[in-house]
């Protein structure tokens, strides 16, 4: 279910919005549910902060009257913490929308607030278009491998791990994508189980995409993968290893 969080001070303005989306969600029946409704950044920020892996849609009021937190400083924060999700400003302050770029925070829209009649139709869109893009990536089942990281969540494309391998450190894993390696806390047993059908568990301490096999030394137990590392075979595995890519041949 996708998660909706709303932030504007201004109460009446904010019980209209609310008004919008709740109406919204129970006449197109959307997958989404509203969360939080508040007139404090900092509350918002406290629930993103621990609120999961879900994916989520934030309506913020650009000129927030918060001594450390505006809309644009609340959005960037947000980004810490849900690289993801869908941002939507809504404000009086069409001046201000060039700011969004210099924030790097990937606005969704920029509404102003020039009459609520505009205001309420550009939110349906949002939802509506949220609605889809979300619908589509869940009809892809395992597009994503998702991980925490301290207090960040990171989504991972399948396509673009290699293989993931135990760390030297306790409880955590390291995995190898195209572009970089991510080491979060986590353990390998039953982790094989929530990977796609790409994904061989080669060594007790190595899960590999073998998508993403270059060539294979059976004799020496190595496997490289297309960008030149290495990873273990277990002698007692190569067989299956076989078996399992002539069947996905």
């Amino acid at each position: 279910m996708i998660e909706v969080f709303i932030c504007e001070d201004e109460s009446n303005q904010r019980n209209q919005i609310v008004k919008y989306v709740e109406n919204y969600i129970m006449i197109e029946n959307f997958d989404m549910e509203l969360a939080l409704s508040t007139g404090d950044p900092e509350e918002l920020l406290s629930y993103v902060q621990f609120s999961g892996e879900g994916m989520a849609l934030y309506f913020l009021d650009v000129d927030l009257k918060h001594p450390r937190l505006d809309g644009l400083a609340l959005a960037q924060k947000i980004r810490e913490y849900d690289p993801r999700g869908f941002i939507v400003f809504i404000t009086t302050h069409a001046e201000l929308s060039y700011l969004t770029f210099t924030y790097k925070v990937e606005a969704m829209d920029y509404i102003i607030k020039d009459d609520f009649e505009n205001v309420r139709n550009r939110i349906f869109d949002c939802m509506k278009s949220v609605e889809e893009r979300v619908g589509r990536e869940r009809k892809d089942v395992g597009k994503y491998f998702t991980m925490k990281l301290e207090e960040k969540v990171i989504h991972e494309l399948y396509d673009d791990i290699l293989f993931l391998e135990t760390s030297a450190k306790a409880r955590r894993i390291i995995l190898h994508a195209k572009d970089r390696q991510i080491e979060f806390y986590g353990r390998m047993k039953g982790l094989d189980e929530k990977l796609d059908e790409r994904f061989f568990r080669t060594h007790r301490s190595f899960i590999l995409n073998t998508d993403k096999i270059e060539s294979i030394n059976y004799s020496k137990g190595t496997i490289t993968v297309v960008n030149g590392e290495i990873c273990t075979l277990a002698t007692r595995l190569g067989k299956e290893l076989r078996e399992f890519i002539k069947k996905r041949t």
